[in-house]
């Protein structure tokens, strides 16, 4: 019985850890705050999107100078380390099938989470590839 009481316990503190979670989910994510803390400073000037769209708009610019000046010789470790960080983005999927309560956005996040999965397998193939030019050939 008291396994039993135990196991009751640990299934309480799990469930609410996962109310935790959605509450948290219900939080805006950094980037959106900042988006409505320059429409607040500004009065209202600056839009949110308008705002994320100039941030993700420098990162593609800043990634494309980053990527650019690496030297050919660090190309391949700098793919399988570029591959890893696009990895992160499965959390968010298991994130939107796990816990979202509309299945919209459960099938988007399975979409989602099909997608990585081909981008991670075929990024650690072409590097695996790459790195397989570097070999000496047996005669």
């Amino acid at each position: 019985m008291d396994a039993l009481q135990k196991a009751l316990d640990q299934l309480d503190q799990a469930t609410a850890a996962v109310r935790l979670a959605v509450q948290d989910l219900a939080n805006p994510p950094a980037g959106e705050a900042a988006g409505n803390a320059a429409h607040a400073l500004s009065g209202g000037a600056v839009d949110p999107f308008v705002f994320q769209l100039a941030i993700f708009m420098l990162a593609i610019f800043v990634g494309y100078y980053v990527v650019w000046s690496v030297t050919p010789a660090l190309h391949t470790p700098l793919m399988a380390v570029t591959n890893a960080i696009s990895s992160v983005i499965v959390v968010g999927a298991l994130l939107a099938v796990g816990i979202s309560a509309s299945g919209l956005a459960a099938g988007f996040g399975f979409v989602a989470l099909v997608l990585v999965s081909v981008n991670i397998f075929g990024g650690f193939l072409v590097t695996q590839r790459m790195l397989a030019m570097y070999k000496k050939k047996e005669k």
